[in-house]
């Protein structure tokens, strides 16, 4: 209450304010009202509104700063594949280091595995001839960008130069253009989505971590990956992670034991009309029954 007043309510129920120990007084509620009252209520009723559809356009912020219309359909890639089959993807992420590459396509050989690289432009343009053995060995070379940005925070036409520059790079050394993008950090917004489907990309994440990259050890690397195994995986290593060839042949054996063939990550994917749902399934879209012969 105002100018250190207090307030109660009588037997009845009616509000009192009193000042000190003065008798209360009832409120007078016959009173006319003061002449400013609508102007103040409107302004009130304004005030509300703008703070209404400020906190709409600050939900629907992006992590890049994007601000859409809350009903907008979020743009995903895709982090795994609606199959019945047994049949898992792996995928190496080549962006630093080379010191286990030719070890591991050799262990790839010899499991019969083909898989999927993701490199980096950087990466690309340091080891051409590793890049070229990926290929000559049957593995996918896809794009990890050109210089391992942050994409959310790039201009579209950043974004666009990211891409085209890495897959001029592996085009000339593998004749083949990558059509999957794996965007670094696994970092992205709708509008990464966006750019890269219109470059006529499909977006891949990774529904299982290896956490090679936390450099925990074997075991812990082993439980990570092998951890809920299931039909339409895509399992996420690194080239050069410090525990990779020690764990991967117990990794392996383990998907092999299970049951499970591995295919690249393009492979996995779904052929024709698909759609990918709120955790980043890809499913098959759900064909329509044809309409009855009159």
């Amino acid at each position: 209450m105002r100018d250190g007043s207090r307030g109660r309510k009588d037997g009845g129920g009616v509000f009192h304010e009193g000042r000190g120990d003065a008798p209360p007084q009832r409120m007078r509620w016959d009173r006319a009202p003061h002449p400013g009252w609508r102007a103040r209520l409107k302004g009130r009723y304004a005030a509300l509104l703008a703070l209404v559809i400020l906190s709409a356009v600050y939900v629907s912020m992006t992590p890049g700063g994007d601000a859409m219309v809350a009903a907008r359909k979020r743009e995903l890639p895709v982090y795994n594949v609606e199959r019945e089959d047994k049949t898992i993807a792996i995928s190496f992420d080549a962006a630093w280091g080379s010191a286990n590459t030719a070890a591991l396509l050799d262990l790839l050989d010899k499991y019969g595995v083909k898989t999927t690289f993701f490199v980096v432009g950087i990466w690309v343009e340091k080891y051409p001839e590793l890049v070229q053995e990926i290929a000559a060995r049957g593995h996918e070379v896809e794009s990890h960008s050109a210089t391992h940005p942050h994409m959310p925070r790039l201009s579209d036409e950043k974004m666009r130069q990211e891409l085209s520059a890495v897959a001029d790079r592996i085009e000339r050394l593998t004749g083949k253009r990558p059509t999957l993008f794996r965007p670094p950090y696994g970092d992205y917004n709708d509008r990464t989505i966006l750019v890269a489907r219109q470059e006529g990309y499909e977006v891949i994440q990774w529904n299982v971590d290896s956490l090679d990259w936390k450099n925990l050890g074997v075991e812990p690397m082993v439980a990570a990956a092998t951890k809920n195994l299931a039909p339409g995986n895509i399992v996420l290593f690194h080239n050069d992670s410090r525990y990779l060839m020690d764990a991967l042949p117990a990794i392996l054996d383990y998907y092999v034991s299970n049951g499970y063939k591995i295919i690249p990550v393009s492979q996995i994917l779904l052929p024709g009309d698909t759609y990918i749902d709120h955790a980043g399934t890809q499913h098959p879209k759900a064909q329509t029954a044809p309409a009855p012969e009159a």
